[in-house]
């Protein structure tokens, strides 16, 4: 008795068993079917429960744009290159490669004996002036007076204004140093010059250190004021005339960042490159606080917008590439419980925004419904 029992009980268990198999078979034949005709059978259970869409060709708003390329820059106003006035050798200099400055700040100090003698020929010069300046006067006065002759007081006249040539050049130069003339003549003397920054900005290039001599001629420090940032974009000879101000400009930076960013023009050159034979094209971030995130001289692909088109077209979700062909779903049937589809070729031309051109929309009907969400897993199964 006992043994029927257990036989019973693994009958019972084989049959339980093999009833959810069939369950699960069933189940599974409910998915996604090829019908005999080819085309690709979809519950009703599926399309809602993947959230899936049906939709027709329509026709969508196309931009026309000139295709060009460029480049992050800033105005030549906020673009510094520092140098001194006369030759020393490098005293002090506290600052590094992206530090943000102010105008009027320090930036470095150069040593030279040449400064100290500088400021020597200044109080010779201005002590001489005081002696030529009272001759002169006195030359004057004595000629009104018809004490002395012409000769000597045009001698004394042209020895006094050479001199106060020489006083006011020494003391121009004393304060494009960055020397207090007033300072040297209570008798302070100073054999270094301090250098301050000319703009406000960030310094992006440094060629100095401690103890090495730069010459006037020599750039030693550039500083960049990313405050106006824009792109400046080369737009061939044959597109020019295409291009206006306030056009849009929609601008990617390859290297960096995938995203779109949107701009718009703000000034077109008057002049051709004559090698390249391109015009610059001056434009400006539409949102300002985007810039913030970018270098000067990143390289830039843009896109301006010259006109606009109308087209046919699909949401570019429901187009599926295969093997460099292209596919969608066209809705053949639909029965009391099931859609049937069947995958067809498209060609599609430019994409704007989520929609894409199809060039042979002639091939469908107007009333043609496709599926234009959930294409791609029906398709590449």
């Amino acid at each position: 008795m006992t043994n029927n029992l257990k036989s019973i009980f693994i009958l019972l268990a084989v049959l339980f068993m093999s009833s959810c198999g069939d369950s699960e078979k069933e189940n599974s034949e409910e998915a996604t079917t090829n019908s005999s005709d080819g085309g690709i059978q979809l519950s009703f259970a599926q399309f809602e429960g993947s959230d899936m869409e049906l939709g027709k060709i329509k026709e969508n708003s196309f931009p026309v744009s000139v295709e060009t390329t460029g480049m992050i820059d800033v105005p030549p106003e906020n673009k510094a290159m520092v140098s001194s006035f006369a030759d020393g050798y490098v005293r002090e200099t506290p600052l590094l490669i992206g530090d943000e400055v102010k105008k009027g700040q320090f930036l470095v100090s150069l040593e030279n004996p040449d400064y100290v003698q500088m400021q020597q020929d200044y109080l010779d010069a201005m002590q001489q002036m005081n002696y030529l300046k009272s001759e002169y006067q006195r030359q004057k006065t004595l000629l009104e007076e018809k004490i002395t002759s012409e000769r000597n007081f045009l001698k004394s006249e042209s020895e006094y204004k050479r001199n106060l040539a020489k006083y006011q050049a020494l003391r121009k130069k004393l304060q494009m140093l960055n020397l207090n003339p007033e300072t040297v003549e209570n008798g302070n003397i100073s054999s270094t010059i301090r250098i301050y920054a000319p703009i406000s900005g960030s310094i992006t290039e440094m060629k100095i250190n401690n103890g090495m001599y730069v010459s006037a001629a020599d750039e030693f420090m550039q500083i960049i004021d990313r405050d106006h940032l824009h792109i400046e974009l080369n737009v061939f000879e044959k597109d020019v005339m295409k291009i206006k101000k306030g056009q849009d400009i929609r601008f990617s930076i390859p290297e960096a960042n995938a995203d779109t960013i949107e701009g718009k023009v703000h000034l077109v050159g008057t002049s051709i490159n004559e090698e390249k034979r391109t015009v610059k094209v001056h434009g400006h971030f539409k949102d300002e606080k985007k810039k913030n995130s970018f270098a000067t001289g990143m390289f830039v692909q843009a896109q301006i917008i010259t006109d606009k088109k109308e087209e046919k077209a699909l949401p570019t979700e429901s187009i599926v590439s295969l093997e460099d062909t292209y596919y969608v779903l066209v809705l053949d049937k639909k029965t009391d419980s099931n859609y049937i589809f069947k995958r067809r070729e498209v060609l599609p031309g430019d994409d704007f925004g989520d929609f894409t051109i199809i060039k042979n929309s002639s091939d469908f009907k107007q009333d043609d419904q496709f599926l234009t969400k959930g294409a791609f897993t029906l398709i590449t199964e």
